[in-house]
């Protein structure tokens, strides 16, 4: 595969997110609904909620996104984003995407004063585990993390 590119997403790449943002979600076992898919994009990154990533093969098509929210580490007294979705397109896995995009998203937390970052994965996702830990990223042991959904 030729070189990954990775860039700024926002509205203006809706077209190219959509479908891979329908798969991140089909992966975790979620009915297909690119119309959801889009108007919960729509809102995120509309508001500002979101802002994220696109990967780029080197034809420029869109085969992964990272997208993040902005949050705060009252401990560290720093801001802290959440990586709360990443994913490469099943076809293009190995292509190095992944690490570009989580390159990416380091590089704009050095920049922008960021005191930590986070990210939650399915502790069965295995592959997605390789690639966080040889980007650096460490499991946290000290803290358990606990949800209530409604």
């Amino acid at each position: 595969m030729s070189k990954v590119t990775v860039s700024r997403a926002g509205l203006g790449e809706l077209d190219e997110l959509v479908p891979l943002f329908d798969g991140y979600r089909v992966f975790y076992q979620q009915p297909s609904d690119p119309a959801l898919a889009r108007s919960y994009l729509e809102k995120r990154l509309g508001a500002g909620e979101y802002f994220g990533f696109l990967a780029r093969d080197g034809a420029g098509k869109a085969i992964g996104f990272a997208m993040c929210t902005a949050t705060y580490t009252s401990v560290g007294l720093k801001r802290a984003l959440l990586l709360n979705d990443i994913f490469v397109d099943p076809s293009v896995r190995r292509s190095g995407a992944g690490a570009a995009l989580m390159a990416a998203v380091e590089e704009f937390a050095r920049e922008t004063g960021i005191g930590r970052l986070y990210l939650f994965t399915a502790r069965t996702n295995l592959t997605a585990q390789s690639v966080y830990k040889r980007a650096g990223w460490a499991e946290d042991t000290t803290f358990l993390r606990f949800m209530k959904t409604f």
